[in-house]
């Protein structure tokens, strides 16, 4: 996000020596007085409506504020990391305005502002936020547990975003744990305290009676909080073990870590999936069977991997439009290649560091990734910038023709993060290493300059470690979508990507579901002869019974086929002809006769001794 815990605090907390990421007992924090405070309660759970009251207080005392006759209370659109406006405010009624004696006018004046008139020494606007969405990015309430964003959940004075507040959560009877990344003020009850809007926002909280692992990796806690609805399968002492190495390893790629403590969020659960990151904690939702063994357990942290490298990749070090951020509208960046997609490679470099993966397992890996690529027809026709540019109204909005116009910043840059990696290597003879950017981009703008950096100022660091020019490689893979020479960089470790074919078997280029038509190739038999998603396939030369591999298994490439379907109720015939198809397998193989060079670098590359 936009900065540290220690930058964020407002200027007079700093003069009266309030630390909270050093605060290491209750009793040590020292709490200012606020003007800002939250309730949040769920006395019906199972209705799943979180009640929630906000109190601003001495508004008199606010120079923002006196002047005004009225305040605005405001609901985000959006939540960071999750690029997508989602009107939080969708869930929000039964909005009551008071100053604690009487009852207070206000309107609704836009989609997510409430206007409050009058001019009040206190406001107290409570209201209640439908919450039964189970995912990383929103807020989830029922009787078994209450898990939410920030966003999803509280109003803010848009004069002061960055003055603190104190959060009292009051859980539903017998629920007895909660896991935040917020510092709990109180050992009364749960109160936590949030320098800004944005640390609240930041902190997704836990609410129940979950499971909690705890363990320390470089001598910071770090705790799991496991939620399921059944009962926990995890193997305990390989979790904790597992994440202690991966949390580890992740934190070697800067070489400083940042927090004093981190929480993750787990969530169990069959059908979900997906993680977000946050500045001292993430939410993290896989499968009941994730933790049981250490084969389940290999499958898994993948995505532990990435979520808690974000805590150094867009956290910290962020391209300069991710923060400060404006919760009403989008927040346009070209650098979400390197935010998410060089996360990506990360995940799998971490892992291999940790032991986790084999050096076969990673190599794997990368031929995954650039099978995934390759194998996309948008990525010869969207760039991988512009696919960070256009995340809010593409990545996130996916149709039937997406695959045919765009390309993920996650996969795409994923792979050029590993080319990088390796162009570095090479260049430097080992000396080197994609690490070395990011400990350049941590210490030159978000230590000294506290800023995020700028799209040429990513390529610019590349270049200084490097030593080396590399315009051609950011001007036709990053800003451009030409094909990519993989083996000018795979060379530098002894390595090279042969490719297989089947150019010989036909191919149609659709996929079915219930007999119709899901999606089509662009390119192909089907795209070129005029079918449609949405389709309905009565016939393929005279067969009514639709097995697409059986229906052309006799046929060859140039032969044409008579398919029959329905649209919008009438039927159709289509003479289709067959082509090959397009699908390439690749495979990175060792050169034979490699230089020692090569052989030395292959080592670095691969974390062998």
């Amino acid at each position: 996000m936009k900065k540290t815990l220690f930058r964020q605090l407002p200027l007079f907390l700093l003069f009266i020596g309030f630390n909270l990421c050093n605060a290491k007992t209750l009793e040590e924090i020292i709490i200012p007085k606020t003007n800002i405070s939250y309730e949040l309660s769920m006395s019906e759970p199972y209705t799943h409506y979180f009640e929630v009251k906000m109190t601003l207080s001495e508004i008199e005392k606010i120079d923002d504020l006196n002047k005004k006759d009225f305040v605005d209370f405001k609901m985000p659109v959006w939540t960071p990391g999750s690029y997508l406006i989602r009107e939080y405010a969708k869930n929000v009624e039964s909005v009551k305005v008071s100053d604690g004696k009487k009852d207070l006018k206000f309107d609704k004046i836009s989609k997510n502002t409430w206007r409050v008139y009058g001019k009040n020494s206190k406001i107290i606007i409570s209201y209640k936020v439908y919450a039964f969405e189970l995912s990383v990015r929103n807020s989830f309430l029922d009787d078994s547990h209450g898990y939410l964003n920030g966003a999803t959940m509280f109003l803010y004075v848009p004069e002061l975003k960055m003055s603190p507040s104190v959060l009292t959560i009051k859980p539903y009877k017998n629920w007895n744990t909660i896991s935040t990344g917020l510092k709990r003020v109180s050992e009364k009850d749960f109160a936590f305290f949030s320098p800004d809007f944005d640390i609240l926002v930041d902190s997704p909280i836990e609410i129940g009676t979950h499971k909690v692992l705890k363990f320390k990796a470089l001598g910071i806690p770090h705790s799991i909080a496991l939620y399921s609805n059944a009962p926990l399968l995890a193997d305990e002492k390989l979790t904790v073990e597992t994440f202690k190495k991966v949390t580890e390893a992740a934190a070697s790629v800067v070489g400083k870590h940042p927090c004093e403590d981190y929480t993750f969020i787990i969530h169990q659960l069959p059908g979900i999936g997906g993680g977000l990151e946050h500045l001292n904690s993430t939410t993290c939702q896989t499968s009941p069977n994730a933790y049981i063994n250490e084969g389940t357990m290999k499958n898994s942290m993948s995505l532990i991997a990435h979520e808690y490298f974000h805590l150094w990749n867009v956290k910290r070090i962020r391209p300069i439009a991710l923060g400060p951020f404006d919760y009403e509208n989008e927040n346009y960046t070209h650098m979400l290649w390197v935010s998410e997609g060089i996360t990506s490679f990360y995940e799998d470099n971490i892992l291999l560091r940790a032991g986790v993966f084999t050096p076969d397992d990673y190599i794997k890996r990368e031929q995954i990734a650039i099978s995934g690529i390759e194998n996309q027809i948008g990525n010869t026709i969207q760039p991988v910038a512009e696919a960070s540019w256009d995340a809010w109204i593409k990545y996130y909005r996916p149709n039937e023709n997406s695959r045919n116009s765009t390309i993920s910043y996650y996969d795409k840059g994923g792979v050029l993060g590993a080319l990088i990696n390796l162009f570095i290597l090479g260049e430097t003879k080992g000396q080197k290493s994609l690490d070395d950017v990011f400990r350049y981009l941590w210490n030159e703008y978000y230590k000294k300059q506290k800023r995020g950096f700028k799209d040429e100022e990513f390529q610019k660091a590349c270049e200084l470690v490097s030593g080396k020019n590399m315009d051609s490689f950011f001007d036709k893979y990053v800003w451009k979508a030409e094909p990519i020479d993989y083996n000018e960089y795979y060379k530098y470790v002894g390595m090279t990507l042969n490719k297989e074919t089947d150019a010989y078997t036909p191919f149609l280029g659709i996929t079915l579901n219930n007999g119709r038509i899901s999606s089509v190739q662009r390119g192909t038999s089907a795209y070129d002869g005029g079918l449609n998603v949405n389709d309905e396939i009565l016939e393929i030369n005279g067969m009514k019974t639709i097995n697409l591999s059986e229906s052309i298994s006799d046929k060859k490439i140039g032969d044409v086929i008579l398919v029959k379907v329905k649209r919008f109720g009438q039927e159709f015939n289509f003479n289709l002809v067959l082509k090959s198809n397009p699908v390439i397998r690749f495979k990175l193989e060792k050169v034979q006769n490699s230089t020692p060079e090569q052989e030395s670098l292959y080592k670095k590359w691969l974390f062998i001794k």
